[in-house]
């Protein structure tokens, strides 16, 4: 009986919990309701703290509201023009911009873009907003949708062919407000950039591509630009590139005058220059290596001439698939540059080592044609040659000289001008090169 009491004690005051808490559920959503009121009619609603107690059980319910954008509003919210910038006593509001770009890459010579990764913030101040009541800390993270309801800079991104927009795993951008009303923007961007190169001494080249931020629609007498003061740019040390490297960067000012007014902007400028390793290894040493191959038909006998023809062709041919692989992945310019003079030149000396072998070949006409076979000498003119060399060698005469034969004479000059090549070409193909090199030397 004793534990039947207890029993039906502990039920009845579960039941009665159950209903106080169910009550307390019924208090707080009247609350919730009034503060929804109170703030669509402009007002501020208090967090009021109710302690809900029950024998046995304590509880406290706070009810706490969020922060709304009227909050931030003036008083009055007509008062606020999103559409005009916060200026101050007349003077353009000044917006402060940061850049951090984490890396670089998919330089694309043929089309004359790059890729961007970067953080792209920006810090205004606009003393028509209020700060909430119970903003404590040193700034206050807000809904970044607020910001199609607030004044922001009209900034884009002036030589961008397309911008992507990160949004895994949550959008990548935020809003901070701090107690000066100063308003950060932040965000992390892709950007694919154009960027207008020369080639005139490529592969020595050292190209500068930029990222241009300009105002839309705001002229200098409403909205200027400015570098942050204290860190206006920072750039990831580790990036690389497989063909250029990062030699510098920097920030300048590129505003411009267009017919509707003056326009501010801003620019970061890379400054790239172009590695020659990939291109010794696979242009320079390759290409050389293939004009000295010509001149080996410089030591083969004037005769051959299948052996020499094949091997000057081949050389050439070679030679000119060497120099469509160097352009493949250049846009086709107007201009010459710098590796086509290179391998304009070496191209020449193939050819010219091609028509030293036409020369040498005239030179030699017909020496090496089908000769008449001479006649027998009659037996009475070998008695007169015998008693002309008996008297000859009794008086102490000198033999003869006997005249070299047209065939003779011209190879004995083919054979002279390819002499006289072996020694010509190595050389002046060397002056020609240390040439090349001297003045391109400041590049490398």
């Amino acid at each position: 009986m004793h534990e039947d009491a207890r029993y039906r004690s502990a039920k009845g005051f579960l039941k009665a919990s159950a209903k106080e808490i169910e009550s307390a559920q019924k208090v707080q959503h009247c609350i919730i309701v009034h503060c929804q009121d109170l703030i669509a009619a402009g007002s501020t609603c208090p967090a009021p703290d109710l302690p809900l107690r029950s024998e046995g059980m304590p509880q406290a319910i706070n009810v706490i509201t969020s922060l709304t954008f009227n909050d931030i509003l003036p008083e009055d919210p007509k008062l606020y023009d999103k559409m005009r910038p916060p200026k101050k006593d007349g003077s353009p509001t000044v917006v402060y911009f940061h850049v951090t770009v984490m890396g670089l890459d998919s330089i694309d010579e043929n089309a004359m873009t790059y890729a961007a990764d970067i953080f792209f913030a920006q810090t205004w101040k606009d003393d028509r907003l209020r700060l909430p009541e119970n903003m404590t800390s040193e700034y206050r993270l807000l809904e970044v949708d607020w910001l199609k309801n607030m004044w922001r800079p009209d900034s884009f991104f002036k030589n961008a062919k397309s911008v992507t927009f990160q949004t895994m795993t949550i959008p990548n951008h935020y809003i901070w407000l701090y107690k000066d009303k100063t308003i950060l923007y932040m965000v992390k961007l892709t950007l694919k950039l154009s960027c207008a190169m020369n080639f005139i001494i490529y592969p020595h080249d050292t190209q500068e591509c930029k990222l241009q931020m300009e105002s839309l629609s705001h002229t200098t007498d409403d909205m200027v630009f400015q570098w942050d003061p204290d860190v206006p740019l920072v750039v990831d040390e580790n990036i690389e590139l497989p063909q250029l490297q990062l030699v510098s960067n920097k920030t300048e000012d590129c505003s411009q005058v267009y017919s509707t007014g003056n326009f501010t902007c801003l620019e970061v400028v890379f400054v790239l220059k172009r590695r020659l390793g990939y291109y010794l290894f696979h242009t320079y040493i390759p290409t050389c290596l293939i004009v000295i191959m010509s001149w080996v038909s410089f030591w083969i006998k004037p005769e051959a001439a299948p052996a020499r023809v094949t091997l000057g062709v081949t050389s050439l041919l070679t030679l000119s698939t060497q120099h469509a692989k160097s352009q493949a992945a250049l846009p086709p310019v107007s201009y010459l540059k710098a590796v086509d003079a290179f391998m304009s030149t070496c191209t020449l000396f193939v050819f010219m080592a091609l028509m030293e072998y036409c020369l040498v070949n005239i030179v030699l006409g017909d020496s090496d044609g089908p000769k008449s076979v001479p006649e027998a000498p009659k037996p009475d003119r070998v008695f007169d040659l015998a008693a002309r060399e008996n008297s000859r060698l009794l008086t102490g005469q000198p033999p003869a000289q006997t005249l070299p034969s047209p065939g003779q004479m011209n190879r004995s000059r083919a054979i002279n001008i390819d002499r006289f090549s072996r020694v010509f070409f190595p050389l002046l193909f060397a002056i020609l090169n240390a040439t090349y090199w001297v003045l391109f030397a400041e590049f490398l």
